[in-house]
């Protein structure tokens, strides 16, 4: 399960990093400002989730059963948030209509925010055992 942590956050992080690349020089041409700064907001999340991909994969604190919950959760959120993102910022050029299926933006932000709820949740139940047996 690790491996494929840290795979899908190699290949997250590539691929955003090839969308800013695209951004910056090909879409700063044809996009609004404000366009191109959402389209680099769902860079900049794709990004960050990448590296947080990679550091769940590399620690040994989170129990199996609550990487698979992240990973699903970070996976799905990234794909709802940065990909409608990407959509939403580049309708003007691809002529889809997104607003019919607006909603997953917040979705996926939701799903992200539950990812690193999932990490709070089991890195702070230890800290309960600690002070029960201190007691």
């Amino acid at each position: 399960m690790d491996r494929k942590i840290i795979f899908t956050g190699v290949i997250f992080g590539m691929i955003a990093i090839i969308l800013g690349a695209f951004g910056a020089h090909a879409l700063k041409k044809v996009l609004s400002i404000e366009s191109l700064s959402t389209f680099e907001t769902g860079v900049k999340y794709q990004m960050y989730h990448a590296l947080f991909l990679l550091f769940i994969g590399m620690t040994n604190e989170l129990s199996l059963k609550a990487k698979k919950t992240i990973y699903n959760l970070v996976v799905f959120g990234v794909l709802f948030f940065s990909g409608s993102i990407y959509a939403l910022a580049t309708k003007n050029l691809t002529s889809i209509n997104i607003n019919p299926i607006g909603f997953i933006t917040p979705i996926g932000g939701l799903l992200l925010i539950l990812a690193w709820g999932v990490v709070l949740i089991n890195l702070v139940k230890p800290l309960g055992n600690i002070n029960k047996k201190s007691n």
